[in-house]
């Protein structure tokens, strides 16, 4: 059983709003850091940013407004990193909080409702959440049409409660809320989305994840806040192995529209 969301969904607006801000941050200096927390919904965008490399108003406006698509009111409130949080990654990459995360090959049937997702989104690149089990394929589709789906998709259940519009306007959406359409079976001990490399919940999530992936098998690490190395591990080469994912991938932003298991 697996659920999928798009990403015109609001929680994913919110994802890759958090996402395409540090990109901003990556595209200033090299090592940024930085955390972001988005609220959308209903005409407004708050944003709380912890970081050491200040964004510009205007920037972050551009941002909300290309993926929103309306014409927003944006609430920005930017902090520094906390000083001792700062020091702890001052001279070496170290892991900045205390986690646990589990990586899981990613299943048929997961990646068959990923597909359907894809699909369509290509068609209706509007607000849509999909459930697939052995039983039932579950359609919620914003601005589709209902004849449409059924022909493509027989037997599915289509809008349950008929027709809807979706988006920003009918429900609102949070950062890193969610991470079982992000991550399927797979565990991180706290959010991926809106945060730099250095940070344990993005580099050991995505690590054990495409290890899980390599091997065919569940890969579970765990952390300390302070730690240069995980399992045996050094903490700088899963950094380097999320940099090369992320940067793959085409940025922070574009994990952010699928996730992981997109």
């Amino acid at each position: 059983m697996f659920e999928k969301v798009n990403p015109a969904h609001p929680d994913k607006i919110a994802d890759r709003i958090a996402g395409a801000l540090v990109d901003l941050a990556y595209a200033e200096t090299e090592n940024p850091h930085i955390a972001v927390e988005v609220l959308v919904g209903h005409g407004h965008v708050y944003i709380i940013a912890e970081t050491d490399t200040p964004l510009e108003y205007d920037k972050v406006l551009a941002v909300c407004k290309r993926i929103t698509g309306e014409n927003i009111i944006l609430h920005y409130d930017e902090h520094r990193q906390d000083k001792h949080l700062a020091e702890n990654q001052k001279f070496e990459l170290r892991c900045g909080d205390n986690g646990i995360f589990r990586g899981v090959p990613v299943t048929f049937e997961q990646a068959q409702l990923c597909a359907i997702a894809h699909k369509i989104y290509e068609k209706y690149p509007s607000d849509g959440k999909y459930i697939l089990d052995e039983r039932r394929l579950i359609i919620c589709q914003s601005r589709a049409e209902k004849e449409d789906l059924a022909k493509d998709f027989p037997g599915a259940e289509i809008n349950p409660l008929g027709p809807w519009t979706g988006g920003i306007w009918v429900d609102s959406g949070a950062t890193n809320r969610k991470l079982g359409s992000d991550l399927a079976d797979s565990i991180t001990g706290g959010g991926i989305h809106g945060k730099d490399l250095s940070k344990a919940d993005v580099s050991i999530t995505i690590y054990a994840w495409l290890k899980a992936q390599q091997t065919g098998k569940p890969v579970e690490l765990c952390c300390a806040i302070g730690d240069t190395e995980v399992n045996g591990i050094p903490y700088s080469e899963i950094v380097e192995t999320a940099r090369r994912y992320i940067k793959m991938l085409g940025g922070f932003e574009k994990m952010a529209e699928w996730g992981l298991v997109g």
